[in-house]
């Protein structure tokens, strides 16, 4: 199971360090409104269920510390070489093509352990920005 904050599924971008550092702060200037994950590497491996639309998820730095929240607006399955430009983009990590954007997505899914190919379910999830920081909110407030 993935990380609970105040009842909340955590959403820890790419891996800590660097990458996620970059990831967080173009959230957080509301540049990246989705994110995609591997349904049978990383939901099914980790006995998790796919977001649902409305669900809140706390944005979480290197030590799984709050720095944001975001609310899910979308979910779809789709294979890998079914993912659309649109949502690419929508990643907001500067891809000029959806070329690119796979190119650059095999490369990170087999560096960290997941090899894929045009078949592989990718979950792509769409979301926008409701907080940044704590706001205030206390993990007691963060209630589903």
């Amino acid at each position: 199971m993935w990380p609970r904050i105040g009842g909340l599924r955590t959403l820890a971008l790419g891996t800590p360090g660097e990458l996620r550092t970059t990831l967080n702060t173009l959230v957080l200037s509301g540049v990246k409104t989705a994110t995609a994950g591997l349904l049978t590497d990383e939901y099914a491996a980790e006995n998790e269920e796919l977001e649902q639309v409305g669900e809140r998820l706390v944005l979480v730095d290197d030590d799984d510390k709050l720095i944001g929240v975001v609310e899910v607006t979308g979910v779809e399955v789709v294979r890998f070489a079914d993912v659309s430009w649109d949502f690419a983009r929508s990643e907001g990590e500067g891809d000029r093509s959806i070329e690119e954007w796979r190119e650059g997505h095999r490369r990170y899914w087999a560096r960290v352990g997941f090899p894929v190919d045009d078949d592989t379910k990718v979950v792509c999830i769409r979301f926008r920005l409701v907080s940044a920081g704590d706001g205030g909110i206390s993990t007691g407030d963060l209630g589903t």
